[in-house]
Parts: structure tokens; sequence; C-alpha cells
């Protein structure tokens, strides 16, 4: 089954603080096993690197907090209280955050201070904040890739040279990159073709060709081919091909049987992946700091 959301955990959340006092590091398996969740579900991540079961149950009781149910009752330990008692009785099967903002007091248990007010955006689809938060930075990467490509596209071909060589530099080859200059961009046909680097000092080279092309306009094997050739007509085993499309399926079934080459291939995709990595193209326009609880600092344990 599907990880449930959080809004889907708040009952049963509450329903255990019926039974027993909870934390969030108990709750996370009992949770887990309660919705029968496979291995994969319980091991599955945000991209900020929580678990989404541990994610949602941590938001999960926060709301329940706010709401007044569940209250402290040690150092990570909650306990249900008198109102979470009379609304899980009112709510037999299911409530949701539109129901804990019916609640009296929650506004104000959202306050961090007199004069400003802090109050947790509407859900997005069940989401919590940090899924939220997570999701939107991945619409803004998926406009960026789109207007990035439109961009690279209307360059020139010596332009898309130099724009490989700096993503190749950043990605730690060629050593410098007046180092790097030297062995590529000696073709001219709208890409790469040339030698570059693999180390700091030289000792292992790769052949480097680039092609930009249209999205539709995929690499077939023929290519491929005649770009190995070129490796061995070098005396090189190593090679990267880098397009702005993409490579058809025969073109990536030749390389993957290749036995006395080693090539990588790099389609239009990747490409902008790694120039958004490695800041290539690409400038910062704001950054966003995630805090959290650091629960080692107020630990009494030794």
């Amino acid at each position: 089954m599907a990880i449930p959301t959080f809004e889907h955990m708040l009952r049963p959340i509450l329903a255990i603080a019926a039974t027993r006092d909870i934390t969030r590091r108990d709750l996370t398996e009992t949770i887990a096993d309660h919705f029968q969740l496979s291995h994969e579900e319980r091991e599955a991540r945000i991209p900020t690197g929580a678990t989404y079961v541990r994610n949602r149950v941590g938001w999960a009781m926060t709301f329940l907090t706010k709401g007044g149910l569940i209250a402290k009752a040690a150092p990570r330990v909650y306990r249900i209280t008198d109102r979470g008692k009379s609304f899980l009785a009112e709510h037999p099967q299911f409530f949701a955050e539109r129901d804990l903002r019916t609640l009296p007091g929650w506004r104000e248990a959202w306050k961090t201070s007199k004069e400003g007010e802090e109050e947790p955006a509407e859900p997005s689809g069940g989401a919590t904040p940090l899924e939220a938060l997570d999701t939107a930075i991945a619409t803004l990467n998926a406009d960026l890739k789109n207007r990035l490509l439109t961009t690279v596209l209307e360059q020139s071909a010596t332009f898309f040279e130099e724009l490989v060589l700096d993503v190749l530099v950043a990605m730690g080859y060629g050593g410098s990159r007046a180092d790097a200059a030297e062995h590529l961009g000696k073709s001219g046909d709208e890409g790469v073709d040339g030698r570059i680097n693999q180390d700091r000092l030289g000792l292992d080279q790769i052949v480097v060709q680039a092609k930009r092309y249209a999205p539709d306009r995929a690499i077939d094997r023929k290519t491929i081919q005649a770009f190995i050739g070129s490796m061995t007509g070098q005396g090189v085993t190593k090679g990267i091909f880098i397009t702005t499309s993409s490579f058809n399926h025969n073109a990536k079934e030749f390389v993957q049987r290749g036995s006395h080459t080693k090539v990588v291939l790099i389609d239009g995709n990747e490409l902008l992946n790694l120039m958004l990595r490695h800041h290539v193209g690409v400038r910062v326009q704001k950054q966003v700091e995630i805090l959290d609880v650091d629960q080692n600092y107020f630990s009494e344990d030794e």
C-alpha cells in the first residue's frame, strides 16, 4: 500500500496515545506496523533525508499537540489529554487538519510572540510542510531545466563547446580550465570532439564528443559506433558522449554490450542536472535554511 499521509496518521496516533504514553521514535515503527508498510516503504526518504514515515509521524504529533489533544508528559514523551479523549470519541473513523482548525485556541497555539503569528499553510494533498517544500523545489527546478535547455539550444556551437568544457571541469576533469581547453573544441562540428584529462595529472585521458541537437533528434547506434571507432583509432578506451537530446534504445544497448571500451552517455536531462548541481549557467536566486531542534544538545543522558 502507499505510505499514508500525515492526516491519515492523526487518528491512529491519537488512538495509540489513549492506551499509553508515546514518543516519536517508538511511534514511527508502531505506525508502520499499523499500516502494514513494506520494508521499502518504511525506508523511503524525502530529499532532505528523513524517512517519509518518521517525517509524517512527527508532523502529525505536532498538529495533535497544537490542537491540545496530546501534551508533553516528560522529555520527548507525550500523553493524551482530556480534550484528546473527547475528540477521539467524537471522531470514531477519521479526522483531518480542517477538523483540528475548529478547536478552541488553534490559531493561538501557533503564535511565537504577541506581535507575530505563525500558522501552518494549508496542506497540499495531505503533504507535510517539509514535503510540500520539496515538491515546490522540484517544480521550480523542472521549470528552470526547461528554460535552461531552451537557452542552451539558442547558443552557438562554439558557446556549447565552452559550456561542455565548463561542466566537465566543474565535475573534476581536466585539471584547470586552461589545461582542459588544450584538448577540447578542435572539431568545429556543432559539438566537441577532443580529449580531456581524467585526472589532474593527465595520467589517463578520455575522448569527449558532444552534440547540440533538438530534443526530438535522438542519437542512434550508428553515431555511437562512429564515436567508438574514433576512440579506437586514437588508442583511448574511455569516452563521454554528451547531447542535449537523448539516445535511442539501440544506441544504449550497443554501449552496454561493449567490452573493449567504456563509454558514458549523458543525455539532455542529465546534462541539465549536472549544470544545476555544479552551478554552470545558473545562479543562486534565493537560499532557504531549514532548521530543526538539535535533540543531542538537549540530551541529559550523559
